[in-house]
């Protein structure tokens, strides 16, 4: 991301850029820094876009080849084409010879890095990757935007903050919009406006939902699993979360066991040392044999699925009733 930045700062651009990775609010954010740099408002001559699956490869390369009108440079932003996850042979093979004037932008979700394309970029120009943050980067940037806003948040505030948002930033845009709405007029954002406006997004939900099961709390577990149905949550991705949300619960048992403090198993785990606070009472609550034998229920669970032994929306029920009964041995 600096290096973007720093050919921006120098006005030294590269013929090819590939911006990609899971933070796509980020992704966008650095996509559009380049275009503002790039491109003169208005400029729909030198200016084009592609976007989406089954681009013609030939048509691209004819407009790169064509000279830019009246202006320095050609722009060419291609988005979420797919060229990074298939075959792309004559884009491959035309990148390392793209003219001066040109600089070609490509935005996607999914990349292969063993892909020649991908290979291309990283040798002809820069291929960058946006990954989720931290939780100290994202407080960080939220106590900048609440900064120039004029308001203000605890540490323990802006914690419950991020447990309810996760660490998707478009996400926190969002919930943080509304809270500076809900709140204008006042200096102070408090735990309560936080409870009152913020959305939990699915995977808090999921986290509830493991709270409920290792509490034996059937009901509520499945009452929160039908909610997350209700609102279109597609059932294989709960049955993904689910398991992941009890993986780490066995990595957070494992090196507690081990003797490693709560930074450590932050650090380990990839989880916020303050939701590893959350963590450790429900990882006391299931032996590690049984957290081990979860984890491989939730792969044949996915496996059922996925061979038509099991139907999607079943599956994960079936799973909440096994780990919410009165024992979890199986």
């Amino acid at each position: 991301m600096k290096s973007i930045l720093e050919d921006i700062k120098k006005q030294e651009f590269r013929k090819v850029y590939l911006l990609y990775g899971e933070e796509t609010y980020l992704r966008d954010q650095y996509r559009q820094k380049l275009l503002d740099a790039l491109v003169t408002e208005g400029d729909t001559m030198n200016f084009s876009r592609f976007q989406g699956k089954g681009q013609n490869e030939g048509e691209i390369i004819d407009l790169a080849e064509t000279m830019p009108f009246f202006a320095d440079r050609r722009v060419i932003l291609l988005e979420n084409t797919g060229f990074f996850k298939n075959k792309a042979e004559l884009l491959a093979d035309y990148l390392p010879s793209l003219p001066d004037y040109l600089v070609m932008i490509f935005a996607e979700d999914e990349v292969d890095k063993r892909n020649r394309m991908y290979k291309a970029v990283q040798k002809n120009g820069r291929a960058v990757e946006f990954a989720p943050q931290n939780h100290d980067t994202l407080m960080r940037w939220i106590l900048g935007i609440l900064k120039k806003e004029g308001r203000k948040i605890t540490r323990a505030d802006m914690e419950l903050f991020l447990t309810r948002t996760g660490t998707d930033m478009g996400f926190i845009s969002q919930e943080l919009e509304k809270l500076l709405t809900y709140t204008m007029g006042r200096e102070v954002i408090t735990g309560q406006d936080i409870e009152e406006v913020c959305t939990p997004q699915a995977s808090n939900q999921i986290f509830n939902m493991v709270r409920a099961v290792s509490e034996r709390k059937q009901r509520q577990a499945l009452d929160y699993y039908y909610d997350l149905l209700a609102l279109k949550e597609p059932p294989m991705r709960i049955l993904y979360l689910l398991a992941r949300q009890f993986n780490l619960l066995f990595q957070v048992k494992e090196l507690q066991a081990a003797g490693c403090d709560q930074r450590t198993i932050a650090s380990r785990t990839g989880l916020a040392p303050f939701v590893v606070k959350n963590y450790l009472p429900l990882a006391r609550k299931y032996s590690s044999e049984e957290l081990q034998r979860a984890v491989e229920d939730f792969i044949q669970t996915e496996t059922d699925v996925k061979t038509g032994r099991l139907n999607d929306v079943l599956s994960v029920e079936l799973m909440i009733v096994k780990y919410s009964g009165a024992s979890a041995e199986g």
